[in-house]
């Protein structure tokens, strides 16, 4: 009866290293995927990166020099009408005028390899002012804090 015993022990105190090794093993890095797109305008190039987000109502434009407002709604639920959608306005005296705007599956259908990302390399005119932007979109995952 000792001899069980002692087995069990053994096995008893290896437990919290057998279940350390488990969650180790089964651990993966949670990551927060998001669309980077970078627009280069007046020769100086910037990243706009997006979330996913539950409603494209309560995305806002980011100004982009004194003329342009660029926007990225990114949903990727519900799956049905999940998607990338870029919009390009200019910004006049009577309020903003959509004048570009794109629209991409999610997930992309192109490799994360190709040289301008998902979105493929766009230019925007405006014709008032002949401003020109130009702008490329890929997918991106950084780590996430797991609490």
């Amino acid at each position: 009866m000792s001899d069980r015993l002692g087995k069990f022990t053994s096995w008893y105190g290896l437990m919290p290293s057998i279940a350390a090794l488990l969650l180790l093993a089964g651990a993966s890095v949670a990551r927060a995927e998001k669309v980077a797109c970078r627009y280069t305008y007046g020769g100086e190039t910037k990243v706009i990166t997006a979330f996913p987000v539950k409603s494209p109502y309560l995305v806002t434009a980011t100004r982009v020099g004194s003329y342009f407002l660029f926007r990225i709604v990114f949903q990727n639920e519900p799956v049905e009408t999940a998607s990338i959608k870029i919009y390009t306005y200019v910004d006049r005296d009577e309020g903003p005028a959509l004048i570009h705007s794109a629209n991409f599956p999610y997930p992309p259908n192109n490799p994360a390899a190709a040289p301008y990302g998902f979105s493929g390399l766009h230019f925007v005119y405006e014709p008032v002012r002949d401003s020109e932007l130009q702008y490329w979109c890929d997918m991106q995952a950084e780590p996430v804090a797991e609490r």
